[in-house]
């Protein structure tokens, strides 16, 4: 079917979304709960996209049909987007590392410092499995480790718990991830956009730094 992004016409197979066409068009859309590996999830609103005739979209759950125009260029969504990364930002204990998806993101975005300082995690690292930590202030719940964990390599080792700015991940029933199911794959640390989950070689390289 023939879909419109920006007024640039691309030929997509059905059950593609929005984000799909927008790859295919050469348009970067910004994402941090999105993972082309994982079924998609919406959950981060970062990927909006204007639709015409409707207000804007995930675009990384909506299906395209045929003659849909989307625009990733209105300034609507540009503005919910980076305000929704100013808002994870304000919430870590400093700014991303430079090498993460979370800074790319911002840097893409736009987005500096925050305006404003949101309450922060108390810092947290969970060190007991032998090759991997986890920085807990740094996660930003977007549930990308979780589903690789489920859906990428089925150990269900990790779960989301709590709600809203209380929310977070923990392993094997916050027994940590020595003692879960975990079969040390690395997929949660590869998904990850903060580093809140990473190689113990690398934390540790960080910790000398």
């Amino acid at each position: 079917m023939e879909v419109f992004v920006d007024g640039v016409a691309v030929e997509v197979e059905p059950g593609a979304t929005a984000l799909d066409a927008a790859k295919l068009a050469g348009t970067w859309i910004p994402t941090l709960c999105f993972d082309d590996r994982m079924a998609p999830f919406g959950a981060c609103r970062v990927c909006l996209v204007g639709i015409e005739g409707a207000a804007p979209v995930a675009s990384c759950t909506t299906p395209c049909r045929e003659g849909m125009r989307v625009v990733t260029n209105d300034e609507r969504v540009q503005r919910i987007a980076r305000n929704v990364v100013e808002l994870v930002l304000s919430e870590l204990p400093g700014p991303p590392a430079p090498h993460t998806e979370l800074a790319d993101v911002a840097q893409r975005l736009g987005v500096g410092e925050p305006r404003w300082q949101g309450a922060l995690h108390p810092e947290k690292h969970d060190a007991r499995h032998p090759y991997l930590v986890f920085q807990h202030e740094l996660c930003i719940s977007c549930g990308r480790c979780v589903r690789a964990c489920d859906e990428v390599q089925g150990a269900f080792a990790l779960t989301a718990t709590g709600r809203g700015f209380h929310s977070n991940i923990t392993a094997g029933l916050d027994s940590g991830f020595k003692e879960s199911s975990c079969v040390s794959c690395g997929a949660c640390a590869d998904t990850c956009p903060t580093d809140a989950i990473t190689e113990r070689f690398l934390f540790d390289l960080a910790e000398q730094e």
